[in-house]
């Protein structure tokens, strides 16, 4: 076996570069080798990141120059009680974070939903997209592009599900700037997330579009897909997956467990999430959808940078009036656009797959298509919970207090 410090020491003396060390050492090494030439370089002891519990060339496809593991805390929340399209019953939902006070406000406002009986949540839209731009000579050559695309949708469509046993075009939508074609590919990418596959597809249809249209491909991506970016588009059309999730809370159980009321928290919600992010120019009008979302990305394995299009989600909160006088509390997340997978990329990490064997939703579902769905529903209804328990410890003005027992 090769010796890491051997290695180590011929990347010091450049007779090796950092990213060859796999081919001179199994990966565990080469891991080792790069651990102690930074250890070295930088005066650092890295025995905790080199700690990892998985062979080093299973994460091979998902890192380069790896030296260990990142170990974020993960915890579980639940079970969360959930009526979907694609989900049903209760599932534990593993969230991984390095904030404190975040899993036990998730799991009081699961409490909460599920006394009142569970939340129902629904996948209304599918659309993985990749949008390329095209250079035109002016308004005449983008008006015949676009012309064509409209009239060979199938032709496109024939030759980007060329590139995938899985993925299916559902859309192209054209956007003219000038001299610029913009042409946004919307997939259903079933239980991949499916970013790779849609701009492996895209890139075939666009060798179509050009050779048959004035257009010039300048980019495969033009920003009006739009992946990992806060874009009003992502909250208007959609990307991924648009899912929501809601419950309907007795006015007595608001009271009892979150020691408010529903008009309380309904006024809450307006000033705060409505009002104040309006004022702010916010693309998302919630409270705190990412932290729920972004917790659960990194347990099961889906691309953290893709938490920003998550935050395009609005909470709504409505006090609802019985016949006896009562006041119910109606509760609601809308994300326009979470992407998530079941399958591919990182959920198939030891960790992350875990994660989602605790889900009971790691793989392709049956049918294709239903494991991400169910996914995405269990994660909207625990960032309800969230959203809930959060806004019921503003309105009862108990915030700062949770914090305080907790020791964060």
């Amino acid at each position: 076996m090769t010796d890491p410090e051997d290695l180590a020491e011929r990347v010091r003396e450049g007779d090796l570069r950092i990213h060859e060390l796999e081919e001179h050492a199994d990966y565990d090494t080469a891991a080792h080798a790069r651990r102690l030439l930074v250890e070295r370089e930088t005066g650092t002891e890295l025995e905790a990141i080199g700690d990892y519990a998985f062979p080093a060339e299973e994460a091979d496809p998902n890192i380069e120059n790896m030296i260990g593991a990142a170990q974020v805390p993960m915890g579980v929340v639940g079970p969360v009680p959930v009526s979907g399209g694609a989900a049903d019953g209760e599932h534990y939902l593993p969230l991984a974070t390095t904030e404190g006070a975040l899993l036990a406000s998730v799991n009081r406002g699961l409490g909460v939903i599920r006394s009142a009986g569970g939340a129902d949540a629904r996948v209304t839209k599918h659309g993985m997209t990749r949008a390329p731009v095209f250079r035109v000579a002016g308004v005449t050559e983008a008006a015949e592009t676009v012309e064509w695309v409209e009239n060979n949708f199938e032709a496109l469509r024939t030759a980007a599900e060329s590139t995938t046993s899985h993925g299916e075009l559902l859309d192209i939508e054209p956007y003219v700037v000038g001299d610029s074609v913009y042409l946004r590919f919307a997939y259903d990418t079933k239980d991949a997330m499916g970013m790779n596959m849609a701009t492996i597809a895209t890139g075939e249809a666009c060798e179509r579009v050009e050779s048959e249209t004035p257009a010039s491909l300048v980019a495969l991506s033009g920003n009006l897909c739009s992946d990992k970016k806060p874009a009003a588009i992502n909250a208007v059309e959609g990307r991924g997956r648009s899912v929501t999730a809601d419950a309907l809370i007795p006015g007595d159980l608001v009271e009892d467990r979150l020691h408010t009321t529903a008009d309380a928290i309904a006024e809450a919600n307006t000033r705060k999430n409505l009002i104040g992010s309006a004022k702010a120019g916010s693309l998302g009008f919630n409270a705190h959808a990412a932290n729920v979302v972004g917790a659960a990305f990194l347990a099961t394995g889906q691309d953290e940078a893709q938490v920003v299009e998550a935050a395009n989600t609005i909470t709504t909160m409505d006090a609802r009036e019985r016949e006896d006088g009562t006041t119910d509390l109606y509760a609601s997340v809308s994300l326009a656009s979470l992407e998530v997978g079941t399958v591919g990329g990182g959920t198939k990490l030891p960790t992350q797959a875990e994660a989602l064997e605790v889900l009971g939703l790691r793989g392709g579902g049956d049918p294709p298509g239903s494991n991400a769905d169910a996914l995405a529903e269990i994660i909207a209804v625990g960032a309800l919970a969230g959203e809930l328990s959060l806004l019921g410890a503003l309105s009862s003005r108990h915030l700062a207090s949770a914090h305080e027992d907790l020791g964060r």
